[in-house]
C-alpha cells in the first residue's frame, strides 16, 4: 500500500495523530520537500516518528515515481507529504500510477495554505477564482511567465479573489519579489489591494493587508510567504476580519458592496 500523510502548513508537529501512526507502522517511510519547504526537516521527522526516513527528489516523484509504486506494490509504503496531499498535482498523478498498477492508497490529510488563508484574511472560501504560481524566470533569456497576470485579471473580471503561490526554486520567493514581477507585467496591478502572509501556522504568522505597492516595501521576515489579491469589491464581514486582523488600511472600505 501506498500511504499519502500531510505533515502540515508549517512544521513537524503539525502532523495528525492518524498520520504519525500510520507513519511508524509503515514498512518505509519517504519524504519530499519540493512542493514546499516547511519549517521542519528530516532529522525532526525522524525523531518525532523513531525511524529512518528517506528525503526524495524531485526525480523521484516524476520521472522516477514508479519505483515509488513498486516497492508499494510489496510493502506498506509512507509518503510524507508538506501540507495536505492531493493539493499538488503531483502526488495526484502518483496515485493514479499507483492504481493503474493494481497498488492500494491512501489519504491521511493534514492543514493546507489553501483552507489556511480564508481563516487569516476572513475571506470568504467561495470567493476565490483560479489560483497561479508567480515564477522566476528560468535564464536571463527566458520571459517571466504571465499566466499569474492573466489571472488575476480574470478573477478581477468575475469579482473574485487571488491566490498566488510563489515560486520555491531555486529558493522561496518573497512577496517584495513576486509584487516586482506583477509590476513587469503589468504595473497598474500595483493599485490593487491584496493580502500578503508570511510563515502560516508559525508563532511569528504574519498577515498584512493593504495596496500592492505598499506592501512591495514592507517587511515580511523570511518565507514561506504567500499573496492574495483581493476582488474588486468585498463583503462587509470581510472587511470587517481585515480590518481587525490583517492592519488593513481605511480605504479598503470603499471595496465594501
Amino acid at each position: 500500500m501506498l500511504i499519502f500523510i500531510g505533515t502540515g502548513i508549517w512544521d513537524e508537529n503539525d502532523m495528525s495523530l492518524r498520520g504519525i501512526e500510520a507513519a511508524k507502522r509503515a514498512d518505509e517511510v519517504y519524504v519530499e520537500f519540493y512542493t514546499s519547504r516547511p519549517a521542519t526537516n528530516v532529522e525532526k521527522l525522524s525523531k518525532l516518528l523513531g525511524r529512518k526516513i528517506k528525503v526524495l527528489e524531485r526525480a523521484d516523484l516524476e520521472e522516477k515515481s514508479i519505483e515509488l509504486v513498486r516497492r508499494a506494490k510489496k510493502l506498506d509504503v509512507a509518503l510524507l507529504i508538506p501540507g495536505d496531499p492531493m493539493i499538488a498535482t503531483t502526488h495526484a498523478a502518483i496515485r493514479v500510477q499507483a492504481k493503474q498498477h493494481g497498488v492500494k492508497t491512501k489519504i491521511i490529510h493534514s492543514s493546507s495554505i489553501v483552507s489556511a488563508v480564508c481563516g487569516m484574511t476572513g475571506l470568504h472560501n467561495y470567493r476565490f477564482g483560479r489560483s497561479a504560481t508567480i515564477s522566476y524566470p528560468h535564464t536571463s533569456y527566458t520571459s517571466i511567465s504571465k499566466f499569474p497576470a492573466e489571472t488575476i485579471k480574470a478573477n478581477q473580471q468575475i469579482n473574485a479573489h487571488t491566490l498566488l503561490f510563489l515560486d520555491l526554486h531555486p529558493k522561496p520567493m518573497e512577496i517584495s519579489q513576486a509584487i516586482s514581477i506583477l509590476e513587469s507585467l503589468d504595473e497598474n496591478f500595483l493599485n490593487l489591494f491584496a493580502v500578503g502572509i508570511a510563515r502560516a501556522g508559525a508563532d511569528n504568522c504574519i498577515t498584512k493587508c493593504d495596496r500592492l505597492d505598499r506592501l512591495k516595501d514592507f517587511d515580511f521576515g523570511p518565507p514561506m510567504h504567500v499573496l492574495v489579491v483581493l476582488a474588486p469589491k468585498i463583503h462587509i464581514t470581510e472587511y470587517e476580519y481585515l480590518k481587525e486582523f490583517t492592519d488593513a488600511p481605511k480605504e479598503i472600505e470603499d471595496l465594501v458592496e
